[in-house]
């Protein structure tokens, strides 16, 4: 019976990462059918770990239909063209929430958010920030969000290694904190922002032994997912 569930997982991964090509909406009908959010969690989870990220969303703790799968990967693909259209100087790509489910993740760095070393969003960013509350988080209220920041390796002058590695958590989750903040005052759902955490210097996307991977590792990440009303209108086929 392992031997089986193993094989499932690996045929599944081998479907996603073969599938670059398709569209969540595709990607979304294979995750859910058959195999339902269990392995499609696995799956995410595997995906996940790869792209050096922490997999947003809490798991729902039940299997997600084909037919609901492919209509989350439409909502998501939607989701993804209006975020690449309302942030400037953002990187959006399609991941795996918590449960193996497309969503969203819009990669802003914080050389355009915020100054060195401070938490301050600039008057760029509040504009591109404005316009994404506006086009895309009020425009989808069934959308939950996570938001995580990060920095890179570097010390702070006159502390400890250990120092440093908390300093960069804490300048981490003020940089989360202060994207949260402006965004519910703009208009985001209170109860749609989920999280907002710092990471730190963990989970890096590049080489911190070059400025340009430094700076690829200060960054903010908003992560759009699921919500269980949504996945709940996804099973009853009624998500527009």
């Amino acid at each position: 019976m392992k031997k089986i569930k193993f094989s499932a997982v690996i045929m599944a991964a081998l479907i996603i990462f073969s599938g670059c090509g398709m569209n969540n909406t595709t990607k979304g009908g294979l995750i859910g059918g058959g195999a339902g959010a269990g392995i499609g969690a696995m799956v995410g989870n595997l995906i996940g770990k790869n792209a050096g990220g922490t997999l947003a969303g809490a798991g729902i703790g039940a299997v997600v239909g084909a037919g609901a799968g492919i209509l989350i990967g439409k909502k998501m693909d939607k989701l993804k063209q209006q975020a690449a259209a309302a942030v400037a100087n953002a990187q959006v790509e399609t991941v795996k929430d918590a449960n193996g489910l497309d969503a969203v993740k819009v990669t802003l760095a914080s050389g355009v958010l915020f100054p060195t070393g401070k938490s301050t969003l600039s008057k760029e960013s509040m504009e591109s920030l404005t316009n994404f509350t506006n086009d895309v988080l009020k425009a989808n209220p069934d959308c939950d969000v996570a938001i995580q920041g990060y920095t890179d390796n570097q010390g702070f002058k006159k502390s400890t290694a250990e120092e440093s590695i908390q300093k960069n958590i804490a300048l981490s989750q003020q940089r989360a904190d202060a994207v949260k903040s402006f965004l519910l005052a703009q208009g985001a759902g209170v109860n749609q922002i989920k999280s907002s955490v710092g990471f730190g210097e963990n989970n890096p996307v590049a080489s911190n032994d070059t400025k340009e991977g430094q700076a690829q590792n200060r960054r903010v990440e908003i992560y759009l997912y699921a919500s269980e009303a949504m996945v709940q209108s996804a099973e009853a086929g009624t998500l527009q």
